[in-house]
């Protein structure tokens, strides 16, 4: 592998190689409410530009954000996790003296490191584990709903009432955490979203920062109890591989748990919100998997193509290569747009339309591709496909509230709606 070019990128200035669109082809990289004409331009006008405003490289189209992501040895992840933008000099300090040192559990890092990490972690996400899991989400499923279908005037908010907590007591009772701290997970994990992809200002960074300190200091607490106590839950599990031999560290497990804790529900909830938001405004689709949740399945892919939780994810180039016949520097940030490759008419068929029915959904880029594919995908579906499952067994005249304006927080990354408003008929 080519050795990691550890100097700072070129000034914006220097790396832009030609003139575009003076408004960027209508592309806001932190505006997530409708970004998909911006999208479908990029990829028609320039699907590798240059963003002076972010400093990074913008690739839109399907085989080149593919390529990218298969080609690590010069494209690496170490990218991945850093800031979008610079930390102030408080929250630096704040952190500092906090003690955080947290880094990627695996996302960001590059073999030789990320090959032995993964295959540890590998054999703690054990199909067991899964199929254990399964009962308590389909009973904490009911629950919730048993909680939104109470409300006597027949409104509620998927996002809050259902998708919110469940992939969070999921991934806490996966690593074994009291699942009565759902709201202070909550909490430290959109400080993670805000510090990492989002544009904050000095001033709004410092109570991200100390609960960064929190969190981090959380992680590496629930591996020293694992050392005294054990436990039958994956910290537990990745502590004894090391006890019995596995070569990882303390500080590289607390670094799961902070990656862990964070991917294995805040996507999660995003996917299970957009799955009810989608099929909800397709209600011909939302009809078939009422009437055959067989086919629930084949939605969920559909969903992670149409409108994935993650729409964009960074690398770094090591060494001078070339996108879609775009020379890119050595040093040069890239951003991958999945959700715009995801929709890219010569890899599929009308791709702007929803079809439960297509048959390349699959081939969808939302959990990546190559080395880093996403560890916890067959978790995130599983659950996804337990609270669609219910949900439509439960109440199949749900229906997102009229005239509902749904939003969308601003974010380089995550795509995830600020609330999806739903009813149902009521006994009258």
């Amino acid at each position: 592998m080519a050795a990691a070019n550890t100097t700072s990128p070129a000034p914006a200035s220097e790396q832009c190689p030609v003139p575009h669109g003076g408004d960027h082809h209508g592309f806001r990289p932190f505006a997530m409410k409708d970004p998909f004409p911006a999208y479908a331009e990029l990829r028609r006008e320039e699907p590798v530009m240059f963003d002076e405003r972010i400093g990074y490289w913008v690739v839109t189209r399907w085989p080149d954000v593919r390529a990218v992501f298969e080609d690590w040895e010069t494209f690496s992840s170490e990218n991945a996790q850093a800031p979008v933008r610079e930390r102030s000099a408080e929250a630096s300090r704040i952190m500092k003296e906090g003690g955080f040192t947290a880094y990627s559990g695996l996302s960001a890092r590059v073999p030789p490191d990320h090959t032995r990490i993964r295959a540890i972690a590998q054999r703690a996400f054990t199909p067991r584990r899964y199929k254990a899991l399964e009962p308590a989400i389909r009973e904490n499923t009911r629950a919730a709903l048993r909680a939104m279908l109470a409300h006597p005037e027949g409104k509620g908010d998927f996002l809050r009432d259902i998708a919110y907590d469940i992939p969070t007591i999921t991934i806490l009772t996966l690593l074994g955490v009291d699942p009565a701290m759902v709201p202070t997970y909550k909490r430290w994990s959109d400080s993670r979203a805000a510090m990492t992809w989002g544009d904050l200002a000095d001033e709004e960074q410092i109570p991200h920062a100390l609960n960064l300190v929190e969190y981090w200091a959380e992680c590496r607490r629930l591996v020293a109890q694992a050392h005294e106590i054990g436990g039958d839950n994956l910290v537990a599990d990745l502590v004894a591989a090391q006890e019995a031999g596995a070569e990882i560290t303390d500080h590289e497990i607390a670094s799961l748990c902070y990656s862990l804790l964070f991917a294995g529900h805040e996507t999660t909830t995003t996917l299970i919100a957009n799955s009810i938001r989608v099929l909800l405004q397709h209600r011909p689709a939302w009809e078939a998997v009422v009437a055959d949740p067989a086919r629930i399945p084949s939605a969920i892919d559909e969903v992670l193509r149409y409108s994935g939780s993650i729409v964009a994810w960074r690398r770094r180039a090591l060494r001078d290569a070339e996108i879609g016949g775009v020379a890119i520097p050595a040093g040069a940030d890239i951003l991958l747009v999945m959700g715009s490759a995801n929709r890219d008419a010569d890899v599929f068929a009308d791709p702007d339309d929803f079809d439960i029915d297509r048959d390349d959904a699959r081939s969808h880029l939302s959990f990546g591709f190559g080395i880093h594919y996403c560890l916890g995908n067959m978790l995130a579906k599983l659950q996804d496909r337990i609270v669609l499952e219910e949900t439509v067994a439960a109440v199949p005249s749900l229906r997102l509230v009229d005239g509902a304006d749904i939003d969308f927080g601003d974010n380089l990354s995550f795509r995830v709606p600020t609330s999806v408003p739903v009813s149902w008929e009521t006994a009258s």
